[in-house]
């Protein structure tokens, strides 16, 4: 069995943790993937008492779930993470070093989110080592950075009263975020000489026309009253191809089409949305036909302040960090909106750093250890304490 670390340092878990390779196979073809971190956190997790759940529906993507059960008179918490990461450089020297220098611990996942790994096992076990009234659930995910497959999991099994998602956010509450729908939209047009084009028809020419109307709906959408933490929803084309040579009419143009929602706004009403200003380009231009599908859609995520664990969090992070808490709004999306949709009340937050996605990645070691404190004190708050 792997040597662990003792329960007391969330900071020499986390080197451990960025030491273990989980990149994302979705992402990088052939990469590691989650299964070896979720040995290691289930066997920490078991030594530490907790009831442990491996979750495999997808072959090599393990998802961990680690129950502390209270006295059954408290509220149930979940503790979310992902185990995952995104790929490194090519050429980095040393990408899983796991090293701490200056304050910092550097390697790929080592803020996004191994910091958030390591809090929640060091929280999650200090605040159950007395006798909590409420179960303490830690649920330790695969894939979140690109198909959430182990939220989706982990939710088809285990409830709770509320959740704390840990991702990074320099100790700030994450209130909402944006969420997303990508659309692949096919155009279809009618193959000729490029010599005579008056004989075919021009789906690239069509695609120019979707260019000019997805830019007017981004101008509506800025014009629309923004909203506090997120600003405004956005609508772009990410990717286009189309044409068989240069000397021939386009018969087909295919597009992906990105729109960032905010809540309020569900998956089915922006499709509605991309769908009139399609079929007013029909009016407009007969000969224009299109085919849109929704490849894959997530609702956005905003907490309510008068929510119990959002109190709870605020006032022990006032109370480690002797500051009146900040909130804050995300342009991206967690597995928070998964959870809020599954009737979880949750809320964001994390350690601070820098490098997500990029080529030097770390955690600020002072953040992480306090990030540890604040989680703690909010479980023991919100699961409450047995009397006597």
């Amino acid at each position: 069995m792997t040597r662990l670390p003792p329960a007391s340092d969330p900071v020499t878990i986390l080197q451990q943790l960025v030491r273990i390779d989980s990149v994302n196979p979705d992402l990088v073809p052939g990469a590691a993937g989650e299964a070896e971190i979720a040995i290691w956190c289930s066997e920490w997790l078991r030594q530490q008492g907790f009831d442990v759940t491996v979750l495999e529906q997808t072959p090599g993507r393990p998802s961990v779930v680690g129950v502390k059960r209270g006295t059954g008179t408290g509220r149930s918490l979940m503790l979310n993470a992902h185990l995952d990461t995104v790929g490194v450089a090519p050429g980095a020297v040393d990408p899983f070093s796991g090293d701490l220098r200056d304050g910092r611990v550097y390697g790929r996942g080592a803020v996004d989110t191994k910091s958030g790994v390591a809090a929640i096992l060091v929280a999650a076990a200090r605040a159950s080592a007395g006798e909590l009234a409420g179960d303490v659930i830690v649920t330790l995910v695969a894939d979140e950075e690109f198909g959430s497959i182990g939220t989706e999991e982990v939710l088809r099994s285990f409830r709770a009263d509320a959740a704390l998602v840990v991702e990074p956010s320099s100790l700030e509450l994450t209130t909402a975020h944006r969420g997303f729908a990508w659309f692949e939209l096919e155009l279809t047009g009618l193959a000729a000489h490029g010599s005579q084009p008056e004989l075919g028809v021009d789906a690239i020419w069509h695609a120019g026309l979707v260019l000019r109307a997805l830019d007017g709906l981004q101008q509506r959408l800025n014009a629309a009253p923004a909203h506090a933490t997120l600003g405004h929803g956005a609508v772009r084309v990410s990717q286009i191809a189309g044409g068989d040579d240069a000397a021939t009419v386009a018969a087909r143009c295919v597009l992906t089409v990105e729109r960032r929602m905010l809540p309020g706004q569900s998956p089915e009403s922006v499709e509605t949305e991309l769908l009139a200003l399609l079929t007013a380009l029909t009016v407009a231009e007969p000969q224009f036909q299109f085919a849109l599908t929704r490849l894959v859609a997530r609702a956005a995520f905003e907490a309510e302040p008068q929510w119990p664990i959002v109190r709870a969090l605020t006032a022990n992070a006032q109370r480690v960090l002797e500051h009146p808490a900040v909130t804050r709004g995300e342009p991206f999306w967690t597995d928070a909106g998964l959870i809020l949709e599954a009737g979880i009340p949750c809320v964001v937050f994390g350690a601070d750093g820098e490098g997500l996605h990029a080529d030097i990645e770390w955690a600020d070691a002072p953040s992480v250890r306090a990030l540890a404190d604040i989680l703690e004190g909010t479980i023991t708050e919100f699961c409450g304490l047995t009397a006597g």
